[in-house]
């Protein structure tokens, strides 16, 4: 990724350790300081003791948003994260639930109402994009927002940084890119992850479970340790990688 002197650069991450359990929330924010391609880095984090993955994720978008206002830089801001559940809501979901008083189609109350209310009043006039990026893929910035979020969440002592970017330990944090060990899997990747998915599986503590979407699957594994998740095109092949993880 290119430096851009006018655009504030966010990424963010929430886990949980059980869902409900013990959570935290990571982020990373990347403020342009000048316009000789100076750039500060600052970390955020914290924990709460009886939350879910979602909630997490939210209040990592929050809270980023949230400290912008001391920075007083007024800039377009680009967010990244790997929550579905996040970019979705904020981009779609928000607009109907509002419409129905936040009933969802299901004529359930919508979960997590007093975040998603908090984030709609902070995003509100500002300019800002959202970004989805796979997870565990390589994605510095992803990474070190998982770690800082992970470690919150089991009560691990983890030290945020706040600094200039020409010192921070994570020389390519602002790097979106990922390699693949050849041109060909890249196309596969690629085709692949355009495809419709027949069903998206997933494993936490040796327990094999199937999804119909990936938002349902990613509840279950976010944030929790060794698990394993895998999208699949047939029933076919959603059987094989069923026998193959009953094996491991």
């Amino acid at each position: 990724m290119d430096m851009e002197l006018n655009r504030i650069i966010i990424f963010t991450d929430g886990a949980s350790k059980g869902n409900p359990g013990p959570g935290g929330w990571g982020a990373v924010i990347i403020l342009p300081q000048n316009n000789d391609g100076e750039f500060e880095v600052q970390e955020l984090g914290g924990r709460e003791g009886h939350t879910t993955n979602n909630r997490m994720e939210l209040r990592a978008a929050i809270e980023a948003l949230t400290y912008l206002k001391t920075s007083n830089l007024k800039l377009p801001t680009l967010i990244y994260s790997d929550s579905s559940y996040l970019i979705n809501g904020i981009t779609k979901w928000v607009f109907g639930w509002q419409k129905k008083n936040w009933i969802t189609s299901q004529k359930e109350e919508v979960m997590n109402r007093d975040l998603w209310e908090k984030l709609i009043e902070i995003v509100s006039g500002k300019d800002i994009k959202w970004e989805y990026i796979g997870g565990h893929i390589g994605i510095a910035g992803n990474n070190r927002a998982d770690i800082i979020a992970t470690s919150f969440a089991e009560g691990a002592s983890v030290n945020l940084y706040k600094g200039m970017l020409e010192k921070y330990p994570i020389k390519n944090i602002l790097d979106t890119t990922y390699d693949e060990s050849s041109k060909g899997k890249k196309k596969e990747s690629r085709d692949r992850s355009k495809s419709k998915a027949y069903s998206y599986i997933s494993m936490v503590d040796g327990i094999v479970q199937t999804h119909s979407t990936w938002a349902e699957c990613e509840v279950r594994v976010k944030g929790k340790s060794g698990a394993k998740f895998k999208k699949t095109l047939s029933l076919e092949e959603e059987g094989k990688i069923i026998e193959d993880w009953k094996k491991l």
